[in-house]
């Protein structure tokens, strides 16, 4: 079994990056993929735009946002109401995100159970909940920090 070299923690061989502290594992793979760089700074829901806090307090219960960060402030809105909402780099997915970071099909959101969960497609880079790898499907929480390649997504969920 392989540790990361960053932080010592236990690996599973098949893993890009390290899920405890987010290190990248391709000199250890022998892998090319880029490499995304760690986030340092915290969202905060007081920087949120007026229009995205107005937006987020309409949203009607079933439904959710995923509003994306850019440099520490909002940059755009994803609305989830649908049953099942793609994300990735192929012009059909539901959330299209045009970066080399991003697998073509890279993760699906579903709406079941009252709740809205989050699996990763078997992307490359992998897809993480709060700077943790998604590993099988994760129900999701209003603040949780969503990661798609080099995209920062917050979710919100509408409480109608």
């Amino acid at each position: 079994m392989l540790s990361c070299p960053a932080c010592g923690h236990d690996l599973v061989e098949t893993v890009n990056f390290c899920p405890h502290c987010g290190a990248s594992l391709a000199k250890l793979s022998g892998d090319t993929t880029r490499v995304i760089p760690t986030v340092v700074e915290e969202f905060r829901a007081e920087d949120l735009p007026d229009a995205d806090a107005a937006a987020i307090a309409a949203l009607p219960a079933g439904s959710a946002l995923l509003v994306l960060l850019r440099a520490g402030s909002a940059d755009g809105r994803f609305l989830i109401d649908s049953d099942v909402v793609t994300a990735g780099r192929h012009p059909r997915c539901d959330i299209f995100l045009d970066d080399i970071t991003v697998s073509r099909h890279h993760a699906r959101f579903i709406r079941r159970d009252g709740l809205v969960w989050v699996s990763d497609e078997n992307s490359l880079n992998g897809t993480y909940v709060n700077k943790k790898l998604v590993e099988q499907e994760r129900a999701l929480q209003s603040g949780d920090e969503v990661q798609i390649g080099k995209y920062r997504m917050v979710f919100f969920s509408g409480q109608g």
